[in-house]
């Protein structure tokens, strides 16, 4: 059964919007928890444009479900993770122009960058993904990097229809396919949402589905647990 990452990271976007205390990154991940969330997601951004290090800092202490730090590889946040001990920290491109990440991570344009990273990372006992296109050469450099696994950007399908989609949907089972051959974890996320998980929530290789502004959304409307509760159902349904 697929798991279901929800990245709470624009719950703290409405609160920097006044860089007042609510509403509050922490209660939104306790309630995604207890609506059947399997692990919370949040990116650490160098510019701190959503989430904060407290915030990083007391998830950990009060979640009871995986928490998968997104970050760039830079040394200040693998000093960060090292602190805070994550479960799971997911390696991304981030550029500060962007409104939200563009793509994937190229890896084989910054292996040795990454090995350093990796095993800085390593040394602390935390677990890495990369955030990578659906792209075979990036899945055999995320390998041979020595990340554990690998979370395929689904973007491009995500932001498409008809045969386009479709082609990205290929793109993205074989991938998930290629890194489960050899020996890594498959994630999969971004962009996704209540009309086009379902055909990603499908692809037996994917163990975990990271999902965030879709949700957030949702839960303006509905509320948190509502919009968790909508989400899981419909992953759970299709990847049975």
């Amino acid at each position: 059964m697929i798991k279901l990452g929800v990245n709470i990271d624009h719950v703290a976007t409405v609160r920097e919007a006044r860089k007042g205390t609510s509403p509050e990154p922490v209660l939104a991940a306790l309630m995604a928890q207890l609506a059947g969330a399997d692990g919370i997601v949040v990116h650490l951004r160098e510019d701190r444009r959503h989430i904060q290090d407290r915030d990083v800092r007391i998830l950990k202490e009060v979640i009871e479900v995986p928490l998968c730090l997104e970050m760039a590889a830079t040394d200040e946040m693998v000093k960060i993770a090292a602190e805070n001990q994550p479960d799971w920290v997911s390696l991304v491109p981030e550029r500060r122009e962007e409104l939200t990440t563009e793509g994937g991570l190229d890896v084989l344009s910054c292996q040795d960058r990454l090995i350093e990273m990796i095993q800085a990372l390593h040394s602390a006992k935390i677990p890495v993904a990369i955030f990578i296109d659906p792209d075979p050469n990036q899945i055999k450099a995320a390998q041979k990097v020595a990340a554990e696994a690998v979370e395929i950007h689904t973007g491009r399908y995500a932001n498409t229809c008809g045969k386009t989609q479709l082609n990205h949907l290929n793109d993205i089972l074989e991938s998930a396919k290629l890194a489960k051959s050899l020996g890594m974890r498959v994630n999969a996320g971004h962009g996704l949402d209540y009309r086009n998980v379902t055909a990603i929530a499908r692809i037996r290789e994917i163990e975990e589905l990271n999902i965030g502004h879709s949700i957030i959304a949702r839960a303006v409307l509905v509320g948190m647990s509502a919009a968790v509760t909508e989400m899981k159902a419909l992953i759970v349904s299709a990847s049975r």
